[in-house]
């Protein structure tokens, strides 16, 4: 599963590692998908296509999937190679070839030249907000026949908000892996040392700034609350704590800002008053992903915006511990910011392979204690289980997932409850995000490194900024 993190900010990774899971050497990720190779060829139907008919298992296919686990991750490539061994005790005669690249597959300049060079794998790794750029470039198949209850049985129970992120003019072109929404994320010791509650959050951006003030006020470097203001970041979290308060960044025709109003100097104004009347906000800033996980690992701060997956990998790669961290949802409550990733498959391939690669994205991200919802092995393989994100299932297999979740928990999910018993409804990323983030940072950081900003001046250079954006669409 792909973390929130690497949906923020794609890195890049020095080096590029192929491999196949059928044990066969590929050539690097990125490179052409063999769309046309001959057993692609034989599979095309002479005759009309009928995409609802499930996959003949006897069907010779060799389909590339893009972001296999590297071997840098060995648990995650391990549970690959199962997943793939027990995916062909159905479908004996479709071969996975995965392509892996250490550190992140989506950075940005390499998913924009594979699309232009048509060279991305019949199946490949994007963020729901990649949509119109891969559809720019008539990069991906309109899957919309092809999925049914019969190739994907737990359809239904799929977060219809979630399946739309993938949709344009009610068609579908995608099939996701996993969702976030954004909540806050505190430091239980500190909480407690403070004399304030972990296992209830603030709910209101008033409460936030008092909660900090206490958590400040116990010296030390200890900050109450964080926030970015560089590396796109900033902007995406002026965008979350905005939406938190019912606004938006843009209008709903996606062609003008709508952030230069009332809501956004509330959000501008309560961060000035935070940094330079309380001194809560600590005076180190320019902040960007990475900072305040340090920070609040190591008991130096007591709260920021989050997804979930924020907490394994503060626990994973930073030495933290699962109990030290709780959530609430995202104060204001309006709406918070929702993301995620997916799978797309490449245009122009045969039906066979679009066939296939449903088949074996079903059974991989989308079959309830199957693949990556197999909780038991998760827990088994000493990987993280309880974090209540990625969840994108409703009805039944909302009720069975989440059985499995707690029966196999690696950590306290009971600090999580609040998160999860107040759902903020979902709002996706504006149109040209990292633009307008790009944008957005310069009144996050003018705010928090000048005590005497003009919070009108940041505002309107942002919002001409960013309609010079929009027109450039």
């Amino acid at each position: 599963m792909r973390s929130a993190r690497h949906r923020r900010t794609r890195r890049a990774s020095a080096v590029t590692l192929v491999s196949a899971v059928t044990l066969t050497a590929l050539a690097a990720c990125g490179t052409s998908s063999s769309g046309d190779d001959a057993e692609g060829a034989s599979s095309k139907p002479t005759g009309p296509v009928d995409a609802s008919a499930p996959l003949d298992p006897k069907t010779k296919v060799t389909v590339t999937i893009d972001c296999m686990p590297p071997a840098a991750k060995a648990a995650e490539l391990k549970e690959w190679k199962e997943d793939v061994a027990e995916f062909n005790k159905t479908y004996p005669n479709v071969t996975i070839e995965g392509r892996s690249t250490p550190g992140q597959c989506l950075e940005p300049p390499r998913f924009t030249a594979m699309l232009k060079a048509k060279s991305q794998p019949d199946v490949f790794y994007t963020y729901f907000t990649d949509l119109p750029q891969v559809l720019s470039e008539n990069g991906a198949e309109d899957i919309s026949a092809y999925v049914t209850d019969k190739s994907v049985p737990a359809l239904k129970d799929i977060d219809p908000n979630v399946l739309g992120s993938l949709k344009q003019d009610g068609k579908l072109y995608g099939l996701p892996t996993s969702n976030y929404t954004m909540g806050l994320l505190v430091n239980r010791k500190l909480f407690k040392d403070a004399g304030l509650d972990p296992d209830a959050p603030p709910r209101t951006w008033d409460e936030v700034r008092a909660a900090a003030k206490k958590i400040a006020a116990l010296g030390g470097g200890v900050s109450g609350f964080g926030e970015y203001s560089a590396g796109n970041t900033g902007g995406w979290h002026f965008t979350a704590q905005l939406y938190s308060l019912g606004g938006d960044v843009v209008d709903a025709s996606g062609t003008k800002a709508a952030f230069n109003n009332d809501l956004g100097k509330q959000v501008v104004k309560n961060l000035r008053a935070m940094r330079w009347e309380d001194d809560s906000m600590g005076k180190t800033q320019l902040l960007k992903w990475g900072d305040l996980q340090k920070q609040i690992a190591t008991d130096k701060l007591g709260m920021f915006l989050a997804a979930p997956d924020d907490i394994a990998y503060m626990v994973q790669q930073l030495g933290a511990k699962y109990e030290n961290f709780g959530m609430g949802p995202i104060p204001g409550g309006k709406n918070t910011l929702a993301g995620g990733n997916n799978y797309m498959i490449k245009k122009g391939i045969s039906s066979d392979k679009i066939k296939a690669a449903i088949a074996w994205l079903n059974f991989k991200n989308l079959t309830v204690g199957k693949g990556q919802f197999d909780w038991a092995r998760t827990k088994a393989d000493q990987l993280p289980v309880g974090i209540p994100q990625p969840n994108f299932w409703l009805n039944g297999s909302k009720t069975t997932d989440d059985a499995a979740r707690l029966q196999h928990a690696t950590m306290p999910v009971a600090n999580f409850k609040t998160f999860m018993d107040n759902p903020v409804p979902g709002k996706a990323e504006p149109p040209k995000a990292q633009e307008i983030y790009k944008v957005l940072d310069n009144v996050m950081s003018g705010v928090l490194t000048n005590k005497d900003a003009d919070v009108d001046k940041l505002l309107s250079t942002a919002e001409t900024q960013v309609n010079q954006v929009l027109a450039n669409q």
